[in-house]
């Protein structure tokens, strides 16, 4: 089915299904997160920025009053607030049906997250590992539930270095460290499905990417900025790979889904592929190891 030209028109009611989509202040976050709530999803916000969480709630709001949208503050460059709002988000809900791993930060200069690690890896990475962690008891508890994790064709770029993944000990290249943050997504996925599989739970974790949709993420890449006009697409469009990969009827937990035109830059949503080194086992082994003792959390 995801051949044809399949839009937000083809999604499903979503009533009762609990949703949380971090980073969904902006961009294709929020073009997930408003397009769910049209189909009556219960929605959560999860946003560092609470201001701007606020006024994506409003605008949501706006357009659709009985929208049932709630803004919780989550900064996954700290892994004390992804713990903060775990314990906040149980407290409220029973149970979490879609899991949309979407936030990130995109080749910014050199620094470092709350917890030590270099800002691209641990946000778009270690943050989203620690967050499904933390709440992946109520998402398995969940029937025909799903988790998203938004990568990027930029995983191209990736190689992990175990023995600098912090940048400490060689020069800094921002390109390069976004690549191995959207690799690890990558490899995240396709382990964390494997774990799933060997423990007979019908959780099933996909990934997408948006192709290139202009959004705010350029905004520390000049040339980026600059050729949107002429290449991206909307946020309408640059939604529906993730918005498939989440409710789609025909998808399989381990799938990767894109754009289906040109250099998988825009278009309808298709399942596309990763590259050949994502699918090396022991590297995304090593990695989940690693990510468990950076983080400090465990999963059953």
């Amino acid at each position: 089915m995801s051949q044809k030209k399949w839009d937000s028109n083809d999604i499903p009611d979503q009533k009762d299904r609990v949703v949380i989509v971090t980073g969904s202040s902006s961009g294709i976050g929020y073009q997930a997160a408003k397009v769910l709530t049209e189909k009556n999803a219960t929605m959560i916000i999860a946003v560092r920025n609470q201001q701007k969480g606020n006024d994506a709630a409003d605008k949501i709001k706006a357009d659709n009053p009985n929208a049932d949208v709630k803004v919780m503050e989550l900064d996954l460059a700290s892994l004390k607030s992804v713990h903060s709002f775990a314990t906040k988000f149980k407290d409220s809900y029973s149970r979490l049906d879609l899991l949309i791993n979407n936030a990130g930060v995109m080749m910014p200069p050199y620094s470092k997250t709350a917890d030590g690690f270099e800002l691209q890896f641990g946000t778009n990475h270690l943050g989203h590992f620690a967050l499904t962690g933390l709440l992946i008891d109520l998402i398995i508890g969940t029937p025909e539930s799903r988790i998203v994790n938004v990568s990027s064709s930029g995983h191209h770029y990736g190689d992990l270095n175990f023995d600098d993944l912090n940048w400490e000990n060689r020069p800094y290249k921002k390109m390069k460290s976004y690549g191995d943050s959207k690799l690890a997504n990558i490899y995240f996925t396709y382990e964390l499905q494997r774990r799933l599989d060997v423990n007979g739970s019908n959780t099933m974790v996909t990934a997408s990417h948006p192709g290139w949709t202009a959004t705010e993420l350029q905004r520390h890449v000049g040339v980026l900025d600059f050729l949107n006009h002429i290449f991206a697409q909307d946020i309408t469009m640059g939604a529906l790979p993730t918005l498939y990969a989440a409710v789609g009827p025909d998808v399989k937990g381990g799938d990767y889904y894109g754009p289906s035109g040109w250099k998988e830059m825009k278009g309808y949503p298709k399942k596309v592929e990763s590259n050949e080194l994502s699918h090396d086992k022991e590297i995304a082994q090593k990695l989940w190891e690693v990510s468990e003792e950076l983080t400090g959390i465990k999963y059953p």
